[in-house]
């Protein structure tokens, strides 16, 4: 019981990352995948003033980031086409490549038209062409559409590029910490501040929309749960009872919220009826039953407890009844999160002393472990389930990383100063 109360008070206390701004971010690929396709993305003509987004880079890094792809350096690249009537393949072919993306951006000031096309290298047939239009704050976003559309194309799944992250920073003001929740985009650039407090910010969880973002706050010097709405900045506390409240998570329909509550003694999972404001107890006894999170079909849920003396993930069906142990090996694992398509859970394991991001199988309820740090924590799933993304410990301190299922890719997000908690990718 000690031990789960310490990760648990490491958890609250260590939230951090400063306020970032794209100029501050570097992504470093700190680990690559022997298998990787390799494709080539030549930099897109441009006629215009399209400023300092370079629309090749940002694909480049997103798919190279996937660890499906290896991408070609622009250096190493024989001709740079714009025009598919003048690819020459064989320059291609004799670089090894199997796919080529070239394009063209148009436009000046406010508005953009952007024109692509993918190829196949061996046998010349162009897989896709696409054209679209983006505003001269979104052309970011519309690379990572584009990359998105690539990696569809070619694996057959969902990219999730084109999605966003939520992470709780912090930084020094005036002497003092400053707590910031931030969302921004999957690669951590275009930060945007959603609530900033002198006292704790911790939890982000995404509404399945990405509409809204329930946390926890202690800005009134006690825990409560609020919920807030991203286009408004609305937002309203839907728990603040006695003791813990904490650990929220929406269910798949947006309709509920599982969360943890002290309110009757030992920390236990409950179930809030966004609507009517009832709660539904799920777990009940001395241990300490927390960080619950909701099966893709909302019949069961997930939760972290040491009732059996050692932190361990359960089972439990949504609406109540008996709890069912999922892990058995290790002496920790904690923090599970479903896959969306309810094939797999990631957790944190503890692997001789460290703790690691693991995924089970749930059929073979085999374990892979994915990352090799010593304080590795807060798993998420890519919305596509491709990739993962957690809080890891380098260089003493905390930075995000993004490890792909398979444990073949690994990269790291950091920003020039401060460090980096409780990252959660939403849709």
């Amino acid at each position: 019981m000690m031990q789960l109360t310490k990760i648990l008070l490491i958890g609250l206390m260590a939230l951090s990352i400063s306020t970032a701004h794209a100029a501050g971010l570097t992504i470093e690929i700190t680990k690559g995948s022997q298998t990787a396709v390799p494709i080539s993305v030549v930099p897109f003509a441009q006629q215009g003033s399209i400023g300092n987004v370079k629309l090749s880079d940002i694909i480049n890094s997103d798919l190279a980031g996937s660890g499906f792809f290896k991408v070609l350096a622009e250096e190493d690249m024989l001709t740079k086409p714009s025009d598919p009537e003048k690819v020459n393949f064989k320059d291609w072919q004799v670089l090894g490549q199997d796919y080529l993306t070239i394009g063209q951006v148009q436009g000046n000031g406010g508005s953009f038209t952007i024109q692509f096309q993918l190829f196949n290298v061996q046998s010349g047939q162009m897989l896709m062409g696409y054209k679209l239009t983006a505003g001269a704050h979104e052309l970011r976003r519309a690379a990572h559409y584009i990359s998105d559309l690539i990696y569809e194309k070619l694996t057959g799944r969902k990219g999730a590029f084109n999605t966003r992250i939520a992470y709780v920073s912090t930084h020094v003001r005036n002497g003092n910490k400053q707590y910031t929740l931030q969302v921004a985009d999957a690669d951590g650039y275009n930060p945007r501040t959603i609530a900033e407090s002198p006292e704790p910010i911790m939890a982000p969880a995404w509404s399945p929309d990405g509409s809204k973002i329930a946390y926890v706050s202690f800005h009134t010097k006690r825990s409560e749960v609020w919920i807030q709405t991203l286009a408004t900045g609305q937002r309203e506390s839907v728990s603040s009872y006695r003791g813990i409240n904490g650990a929220p998570a929406f269910s798949p329909d947006g309709s509920k919220l599982a969360l943890t509550l002290s309110k009757d003694g030992s920390p236990d999972v409950y179930v809030l009826n966004l609507t009517n404001r009832s709660l539904t107890r799920l777990t009940a006894g001395l241990s300490i039953d927390t960080e619950p999170s909701w099966s893709a079909d909302g019949t069961s849920i997930v939760y972290t407890s040491d009732q059996g003396g050692k932190p361990q993930l359960y089972l439990v069906p949504s609406t109540g009844g008996k709890s069912t142990r999922l892990t058995f090996n290790g002496d920790y694992n904690a923090r599970g999160r479903f896959s969306s398509d309810g094939r797999s859970l990631v957790m944190v394991t503890a692997n001789g002393g460290d703790y690691r991001i693991a995924v089970m199988d749930l059929a073979s309820h085999t374990v892979n472990v994915l990352s090799d740090g010593r304080l590795d924590d807060a798993p998420s799933f890519a919305p596509n389930g491709s990739m993962v993304l957690f809080s890891a410990n380098k260089g003493g301190r905390s930075v995000l990383s993004v490890v792909s299922t398979d444990g073949a890719m690994q990269q790291k997000l950091a920003f020039e100063s401060g460090e980096v908690r409780e990252p959660a990718w939403g849709p």
